[in-house]
């Protein structure tokens, strides 16, 4: 299937590595002239780097900037961000919110009202939130991924409304359990307060999951390059859950 893609400027945060990296390389693979952003200068992954902080307050600003000095208004927008330490709801303080929200709901949030305009006006647009599926049922010592995400799912849902009429579509994919880095993390959180090898954790989470295994994050950059494309064009105001069955509500 031809997804449409070339020659379609994409801006995908959270490019160095994990979900974000692999849907930069499959939007790059479909044609895609990619832009990359992540805190570090690493390996761009198509046309242009971008180097910023999302904890920055003056990131989205220096992102919007560069895109801009280099000509290009990106038609697909990939909202995607580190998610935060760990932790459980008796616990958490409105410091330790505050501390995640400008790179996990305010960047996106500045990002997306900066480039929607361009969008509206070319009759095409696509924005991609990476979330979780902690969305529909929500993971155990993670509330601020569980909290902060579920608003930026709300915004999503309500945008999505408003500019559907104008070619703009707006998505949630929800990951389940992904072989990156960060799940590596996580279970390793998880087993230090277990007693539990890093390996049992694994393997226990692997029980859970219907298709018995980690997902691969090509699969993952492979689902949001169809999203991205015109194909999509019906689909918006949705939350694709991507976890190998193992969320138990549809």
């Amino acid at each position: 299937m031809d997804l449409q893609l070339q020659g379609k400027t994409a801006l995908v945060l959270g490019a160095s590595k994990g979900l974000g990296r692999a849907i930069a390389v499959a939007l790059a693979a479909e044609g895609s002239e990619v832009v990359t952003v992540a805190r570090s200068e690493g390996q761009s992954h198509g046309v242009q780097h971008i180097a910023a902080d999302l904890d920055d307050p003056a990131a989205p600003q220096a992102i919007i900037d560069a895109v801009t000095a280099a000509g290009r208004s990106p038609d697909i927008l990939v909202l995607n961000a580190g998610g935060p330490p760990t932790g459980g709801a008796a616990s958490t303080t409105p410091a330790d919110f505050a501390a995640v929200l400008p790179r996990m709901f305010n960047a996106q949030l500045a990002l997306a009202q900066a480039f929607l305009p361009a969008m509206r006006a070319r009759g095409f647009g696509r924005i991609l939130a990476v979330a979780s599926t902690s969305l529909v049922t929500p993971i155990p010592g993670l509330v601020l991924s569980n909290a902060v995400r579920a608003m930026l799912a709300s915004w999503c849902k309500t945008l999505a409304a408003e500019v559907a009429a104008d070619g703009v579509t707006v998505n949630l994919l929800l990951p389940g359990q992904i072989a990156t880095d960060r799940l590596t993390s996580l279970h390793a959180a998880m087993a230090a307060g277990s007693g539990m090898a890093p390996e049992q954790v694994t393997s226990r989470s692997i029980a859970a999951i219907p298709a018995g295994r980690l997902g691969r994050p090509e699969e993952f950059g492979d689902i949001a390059a169809f999203l991205a494309s015109p194909r999509a064009a019906f689909i918006t105001g949705s939350a694709i859950k991507v976890d190998g069955g193992q969320t138990a509500t549809l």
